[in-house]
């Protein structure tokens, strides 16, 4: 997979303005100084400004990083808009807003006087403004021939839209879509119309989250989400963060329009967030922060470690605070989790499901085939081990454990188990040579090839 081959510039990482690098961990100070820095010299002054925000499913220090951002508005910016990221997660409460951002229930105004923090909410039609539409030859070229015969209407956030200035302010980390997450995808799919999501998230099942997941570069999905963000008619920047994993220790940021820094920021993390083994394992424990409430957000601890699972092994995802497979998708109950060849083998059921729905469905069901002789062959189990009834668990096509069970002490001992302890975060993959573990290659630099097929 190249850049050049979609007609895409992948943003050059050396027109950001950047501080820190792989290994770094900068100090509240040099960051608040970086930010503000940054900020004094943007055309902001008398601006309607958007901040486009992660949600509580991202490790990333927000309170730092905002109260830089407030100081370095203050008396230049017209109003602020703090927008949360969410996709189509659910809402955050007042509550999880406050502790997400910085601020005690109640006290936004004393905390970040003249902000206004608002969740996306995806699920209301007056949300949204529609920015125009991808045609089928552009979509042809930006997916690499896998999307020919559709169109897509590209909506977002009319707070985004209506803002004169759009900012980007987040971590970029492996990602199942898109390759590594950050810059524009905060807009697409971050708080973009279901259309674009729908269609982008199943153009990375197609390819395939193993072959997706901390691939560098501008991949078809990244193409997808450049192409939509060109039609925003704000200025976009983006404050991009490599954080180092379940903390708010920063190894390094980077200033600049979205391509631009995002790219800088995709550079460090592919060296900060990807950890390399030498052997695989039959049996991963993948134990989930809080922070992940439902398995839609917890199926990150199954792709990020799939890499290193030996053929015919398992992943336990172990949550036993999680007690929903959904809770803003409940048709995944519905559909059950399945390989993509399941789905491409059976389309005529499932064309008309929401393609994002199909696409987390193969994100945590893996490699697999599937064929009217043989049925569902799957590379690798999935079990989970949560506060979800056996029988929701085994209704879905994955496998039951019960969480009062699991000894992670006994696990830990055990050499043919390895223990993620704060799994979601990091991509684990095996060292060139080591063996093979379903076939996935080394994230860092490769390049992934495909053949193209009409969606």
């Amino acid at each position: 997979m190249s850049d050049e081959a979609y007609g895409t510039e992948p943003g050059d990482p050396h027109r950001a303005r950047t501080i820190g690098g792989v290994g770094a961990q900068l100090s509240e100070a040099e960051v608040a100084a970086f930010v503000e820095q940054s900020l004094a010299g943007a055309d902001l002054d008398d601006k309607r400004i958007c901040l486009v925000v992660p949600d509580r499913t991202r490790t990333c220090p927000l309170p730092l990083i905002l109260g830089a951002v407030h100081r370095a508005l203050a008396g230049r910016a017209k109003e602020v808009t703090v927008l949360i990221a969410l996709g189509t997660h659910q809402a955050m409460s007042e509550e999880a807003l406050g502790s997400h951002l910085g601020y005690p229930v109640g006290e936004l105004e004393q905390t970040y006087p003249g902000w206004e923090v608002v969740n996306h909410e995806s699920w209301l039609p007056e949300t949204f403004s529609t920015l125009g539409v991808i045609g089928r030859e552009r979509m042809g070229e930006l997916t690499g021939g896998l999307m020919t015969d559709l169109e897509v209407t590209v909506r977002i956030n009319r707070r985004v839209a209506e803002a004169d200035v759009a900012i980007v302010v987040g971590p970029v980390f492996p990602h199942e879509v898109v390759g590594f997450s950050g810059g524009n995808k905060y807009f697409f799919p971050g708080v973009s119309g279901p259309e674009l999501i729908d269609v982008s998230h199943w153009v990375g099942a197609l390819i395939t989250s193993a072959e997706m997941i901390g691939t560098r570069g501008v991949t078809p999905v990244r193409a997808l989400v450049n192409e939509a963000a060109s039609l925003i008619p704000a200025d976009r920047l983006a404050l991009c963060l490599v954080v180092q994993s379940g903390s708010d220790v920063l190894h390094a940021a980077a200033f600049g329009t979205p391509e631009d820094a995002w790219a800088a920021c995709a550079a460090v993390s592919a060296e900060t967030h990807v950890s390399y083994l030498d052997r695989s394992y039959r049996r991963v424990l993948s134990i989930m922060p809080t922070k992940y409430e439902d398995i839609w957000t917890a199926a990150k601890g199954f792709y990020k470690l799939e890499p290193i699972v030996a053929d015919g092994g398992e992943v336990i995802i172990y949550a036993p605070h999680i007690t929903q497979i959904s809770v803003m998708h409940p048709q995944i109950s519905e559909i059950g989790y399945h390989n993509r060849d399941y789905f491409l083998g059976q389309w005529d059921r499932f064309a008309d499901r929401p393609w994002g729905d199909l696409a987390h469905s193969t994100h945590l069901r893996g490699q697999g085939t599937w064929d009217t002789e043989h049925g569902e062959r799957n590379r690798v189990a999935v079990t989970l081990a949560t506060g979800i009834p056996r029988a929701d668990v085994e209704a879905v096509n994955l496998g039951y454990l019960d969480p009062a069970e699991v000894d992670v002490t006994a696990y830990e001992a055990d050499p043919d188990t390895f223990v993620e302890p704060h799994a979601g975060e990091v991509l684990y993959r095996l060292r060139a040579g080591a063996g093979a573990a379903g076939g996935a290659g080394e994230a860092d630099g490769r390049e992934v090839g495909f053949e193209g097929s009409d969606g």
